[in-house]
């Protein structure tokens, strides 16, 4: 079988496919570019003046929000002297306003961890003293409940001391 002796190039891709491929591959280099961009952080300003202004305010803060968790221990604390609630039902308010206070004041999930979890992390001792003594022995206990006044003590305590 006759053929020719020449040797043909293989076939090479048109300018336009070359284009198309450049394109999708910057902009995938812009997507992740935005991605990393739009997720990341915000920062903070770090001079002098930024940080001064901003510590009186972080205090503010936290004193206001102490001052507005003593100020439920004594509507709880109130309504349990008038018989509006009784002793158990304080005892378990007193636990979920503690536990809520730590929670929002430090971040830790107090709401949803046991007393052997609190205990584990090594949490203040005010909190773990008040669970313990006060709360726990009247919530799940069958026998008499502790007293909420000494419990809202326990609980003024903790939101006094935490740290």
């Amino acid at each position: 079988m006759p053929g020719s002796d020449e040797l043909y190039p293989p076939a090479q891709y048109g300018w336009g496919w070359m284009l198309l491929a450049i394109g999708i591959l910057a902009l995938l280099v812009l997507g992740a570019w935005l991605l990393i961009v739009l997720t990341r952080p915000r920062r903070t300003l770090t001079t002098a003046d930024a940080n001064a202004g901003q510590a009186p305010l972080v205090i503010d803060v936290l004193s206001q929000l102490r001052t507005e968790y003593q100020a439920r221990i004594q509507q709880i604390e109130t309504e349990y002297l008038e018989r509006r609630i009784s002793a158990r039902q304080a005892n378990l308010e007193l636990s979920r306003v503690v536990r809520a206070f730590v929670n929002e004041y430090s971040g830790l999930e107090a709401p949803v961890l046991a007393l052997d979890d609190l205990v584990a992390r090594g949490v203040h001792p005010a909190l773990i003293d008040a669970l313990g003594r006060h709360y726990y022995p009247s919530i799940f206990r069958q026998g008499p409940v502790i007293d909420p006044v000494a419990g809202a003590d326990a609980a003024r305590t903790v939101v006094r001391t935490w740290h």
